[in-house]
C-alpha cells in the first residue's frame, strides 16, 4: 500500500518529503488489494499496478513516504479496514507491531541483507538491466536503516512474533516453515 501511494506521488510529481501534499493526494487515492492464487493484485485508482510498484524507484519512494507520522496514521486506518473481518494474511514492516498488535499469529520473516538483495535483484528479471545486484543490496540496506530508525513505527519484530530467518532456505522451505508456525498456533485452539 505504501508502494502504491509512492507511485501516485511519482506520477503526480509530489515530493516524498512533503507530508501535507502526500496527505492531500492520499485522501483522493483508492488502493485495493485483490487476492489471487499467485498473490495480491494491487489496484491504484482502478489500475493494476502490481508489477510497477516493485520497480526500484517505487521501492525507494515507499520507504521515504512511510516516515511521515500523519501519513502512517492514514495508512494504518486503511490497513485495519482491510483486515477488520479477520481471516487475512498481511505483510508489512509494522503489521505485527502497530497495525495488528493483537494478531493471532505473527511471523517476522528475515534474511541476511545480501540474500534479500539477491532475491530482489532476481525478481527484477531481464528487464532490470540498468540496476546492478550491488546497487539493489545497497538500496535495501539503506531502506532497512531508514525504517529501523524512523521515529514512527520503526521496523522491528513484535515481542510475540516468531522469527523466521530464511537466509539459507528455498521459497518452498519458507512456505512449509510458515505453515507449521500457523498450524502450531491455530490447531491448539481448534481442539479445545
Amino acid at each position: 500500500m505504501y508502494r502504491a501511494l509512492a507511485l501516485k506521488a511519482i506520477d503526480n510529481d509530489i515530493d516524498f518529503d512533503d507530508e501535507a501534499a502526500l496527505l492531500d493526494v492520499a485522501g483522493l487515492t483508492r488502493i485495493e488489494l485483490k487476492p489471487q492464487s499467485e498473490g495480491n493484485v494491487v489496484y491504484l485508482d482502478g489500475v493494476d499496478v502490481s508489477r510497477r510498484i516493485r520497480e526500484a524507484d517505487v521501492t525507494a519512494g515507499a520507504s521515504r513516504v512511510s516516515v511521515h507520522p500523519r501519513l502512517r496514521e492514514w495508512m494504518v486506518e486503511q490497513q485495519r479496514r482491510l483486515g477488520a473481518t479477520g481471516g487475512v494474511v498481511m505483510e508489512g514492516r509494522d503489521i505485527g507491531t502497530v497495525v495488528f498488535p493483537d494478531a493471532e499469529v505473527k511471523i517476522f520473516l528475515d534474511a541476511a541483507p545480501e540474500v534479500r538483495g539477491n532475491r530482489r535483484y532476481r525478481q527484477g528479471g531481464p528487464a532490470q538491466t540498468e540496476v546492478t545486484e550491488e546497487a539493489v543490496i545497497r538500496e535495501l540496506k539503506e531502506r532497512d536503516a531508514r525504517d529501523r530508525n524512523r521515529a514512527e513505527s520503526p521496523l522491528k519484530a513484535a515481542e510475540d512474533a516468531v522469527i523466521l530467518d530464511s537466509t539459507g532456505m528455498t521459497l518452498d522451505e519458507v512456505l512449509v516453515a510458515a505453515e507449521e508456525i500457523v498450524r502450531a498456533h491455530v490447531e491448539p485452539q481448534t481442539t479445545k
